[in-house]
C-alpha cells in the first residue's frame, strides 16, 4: 500500500483533509498519494511566513550556509532513491533524473557559498563633491518580502531547488508550490531541510502541495510580495498583469535554435553537431525550455548536416524510463502527447517533410524530425514542449540570425562557429537570454543567470541572481567622517 506524503507547513510536517494521487506517465501505476492543505493551513504558513521575515532576515549568515549545505550533502547521499521516485512521478529517464539530482545538490552548495558572502555591503564616498564631504554611502540588500515560487512539472527537484535554496540562502522565507503532475520530489526537499530541527526560524519556509485553481488565491496575497513562476508563457504573464505593483520573475517558454554555420563543416564538427542536436532535442522527452527546436543549417552544410541529424535521432533509445539505457521517456500525460501529435500532424497536412517519428504511443511520442514547415504552423510559432525538431536551410550568418530572431521567444540560442568573431557578432545580434557557443542552447549552468528576453520572461534564475531578484538595496548615509 502506498504512504500518503505529509506536506510542510512552517517547517513541520502536516496533513490536510484530501488527498490527491500521483501516477506514473509511463504505466499509470500509482507512484505516491498526497496530502492536500487546506485553506486554514494554506492561511498558517502564509501568515507564519509574514510573521518571521525580520526574524528571518536577521539569522546568522553560518546558520542559514549549514542548512543549505546539509540538504546538499544528503541529497547526495539519497541521490538513487531520489531519481527514481523522479523518474517515476515524472517519467525521465533515470539517467537524466540522476542528472537532475547531481544539479540540485550543486544549487544547494553554490547557495551555502553565496549565503556565506552574500550582503557583506558597499562604500562608497560620496566627497567627490562639495556637498558631500565628511559622507560615506553604504549599501546593502535587504528581503522584498516573503517569496511565492512556484514551479513546473518537468525539472520537479531542481527547480524547486532553484526558488527555495537562493531565498534561504539571502534570510527570505518562502511558500513554495510545486507542480501537482510531480510533488513528491520537491517535498523531499522539506523532508531534508527538516532533519536541520530548529536551525532555520518556524515559517521560514513551507512547502504546499495545492491546486493550480488555488494559486490566484496566493498570488493575490498582499503578504506575498515576490512571484518567482516558471512555466508556460500563458500563465505566467496572466500572473503578471493581475499583479502589477508586485515583483515578478517569469522563467517562460522558448523555442530554442541551434545555428550549424558554414565554417562548422568537417566530419567531426558535422557529427558533434548532429548528436548534440538529436540528444538535447529529446533529453526530457523535449519537455524542457532550451530543448533544441529548431535546426537553422548554412546551406553549405546543410545536405551533411541533414542526414546525421535523422540518423541521431533514430538512435535515441525509446521506452520504459526506469531502464538505464533509456534515452526518451514518455510525456507528462497522455494529453501533452496528443497535443504534440496534432501540432505535427497539422505541419505535415501545411506541405511539411515528416523525416522520422511522427507516432504516438499513449503518452509516448516518437523523436521527430520535419523540414520544409511552413513559418505560420504552431510548430513553427509556439514552444512545442515535446520530442519534435525542425530544421531550415539558410545562406550565410545573417539570415541565420535573423531566422533565429524571427520568434515571440528569446530564451537560449546555440551557435555551432568556431570563429571568435563570429561568436561576438551572435552575442551582440541574437535576442535571447543566452548564447552558447559551439554546442546547443540546452546547456544551463545553475550558477549562471538564466533568463529569456521577449516572450519568454523576466528577471534572471541562477542562485545569486535569483537572490538579487528577491531582495533590494538599501543605502546608509554616515554624515562627519573624516575620510
Amino acid at each position: 500500500m502506498t504512504a500518503t506524503h505529509a506536506f510542510w507547513l512552517a517547517g513541520r510536517q502536516a496533513t490536510g483533509e484530501t488527498t490527491f494521487d500521483v501516477t506514473s506517465p509511463w504505466d499509470g501505476r500509482l507512484v505516491g498519494e498526497v496530502s492536500v492543505p487546506t485553506d486554514a493551513q494554506v492561511e498558517e504558513a502564509v501568515a507564519a511566513a509574514y510573521a518571521v521575515r525580520d526574524e528571518f532576515a536577521a539569522t546568522p549568515a553560518h546558520v542559514r550556509a549549514a542548512a543549505l549545505d546539509h540538504v546538499s550533502m544528503r541529497l547526495v547521499e539519497r541521490t538513487e532513491e531520489i531519481a527514481r521516485l523522479i523518474s517515476a512521478e515524472n517519467g525521465k529517464p533515470i539517467k537524466w533524473a540522476r542528472g537532475e539530482v547531481g544539479r540540485a545538490v550543486s544549487v544547494f552548495r553554490f547557495a551555502a557559498e553565496e549565503a556565506r558572502r552574500f550582503n557583506g555591503g558597499e562604500a562608497q564616498r560620496l566627497d567627490t563633491d562639495l556637498g558631500g564631504q565628511g559622507r560615506l554611502a553604504f549599501t546593502r540588500r535587504f528581503p522584498k518580502g516573503v517569496v511565492l515560487g512556484i514551479a513546473p512539472f518537468n525539472f520537479p527537484l531542481n527547480l524547486c531547488a532553484h526558488k527555495i535554496a537562493p531565498a534561504l540562502a539571502a534570510g527570505v522565507p518562502i511558500i513554495l508550490k510545486p507542480a501537482p503532475a510531480t510533488p513528491l520530489a520537491g517535498l523531499i526537499i522539506g523532508e531534508l531541510l527538516a532533519e536541520t530541527g530548529t536551525t532555520l526560524p518556524a515559517g521560514s519556509w513551507s512547502i504546499l502541495p495545492v491546486a493550480n485553481d488555488r494559486m490566484p488565491a496566493l498570488v493575490q496575497d498582499p503578504r506575498l510580495p515576490v512571484i518567482s513562476f516558471t512555466g508556460s508563457e500563458k500563465v505566467g504573464y496572466a500572473i503578471m498583469d493581475s499583479v502589477p505593483r508586485k515583483h515578478c520573475t517569469l522563467e517562460l517558454g522558448g523555442n530554442g535554435a541551434a545555428v550549424v554555420l558554414a565554417d562548422y563543416a568537417s566530419d567531426e564538427d558535422l557529427d558533434w553537431a548532429a548528436n548534440r542536436i538529436a540528444t538535447f532535442s529529446n533529453y526530457q522527452g523535449g519537455q524542457s525550455c532550451i530543448s533544441v527546436q529548431r535546426v537553422i543549417a548554412d546551406a553549405s552544410v546543410y545536405e551533411r548536416l541533414l542526414p546525421r541529424i535523422v540518423a541521431a535521432v533514430e538512435a535515441q533509445v525509446t521506452g520504459d524510463p526506469s531502464d538505464d539505457a533509456t534515452d526518451v521517456g514518455p510525456l507528462v500525460s497522455e494529453d501533452a502527447a496528443k497535443r504534440v501529435e496534432a501540432w505535427v500532424q497539422e505541419a505535415v497536412e501545411a506541405g511539411a517533410q515528416l523525416l522520422t517519428g511522427g507516432k504516438r504511443d499513449g503518452a509516448s511520442y516518437a523523436p521527430t524530425v520535419l523540414t520544409d514547415v511552413p513559418a505560420d504552423t504552431i510548430l513553427s510559432c509556439e514552444e512545442v514542449f515535446g520530442p519534435v525538431l525542425t530544421v531550415r536551410k539558410v545562406d550565410g550568418e545573417a539570415e541565420a540570425f535573423a531566422a533565429v530572431n524571427d520568434s515571440k521567444y528569446g530564451l537560449q540560442a546555440g551557435v555551432f562557429t568556431r570563429d571568435l568573431q563570429t561568436a561576438f557578432r551572435a552575442h551582440r545580434a541574437l535576442e535571447v537570454g543566452g548564447v552558447v557557443i559551439g554546442d546547443v542552447p540546452s546547456y544551463r549552468a545553475d550558477q549562471m543567470p538564466y533568463g529569456g528576453a521577449k516572450q519568454s520572461g523576466v528577471g534572471r534564475e541562477g542562485v545569486k541572481f535569483a537572490m538579487d531578484d528577491y531582495t533590494y538595496e538599501r543605502v546608509m548615509v554616515l554624515t562627519g567622517l573624516a575620510l
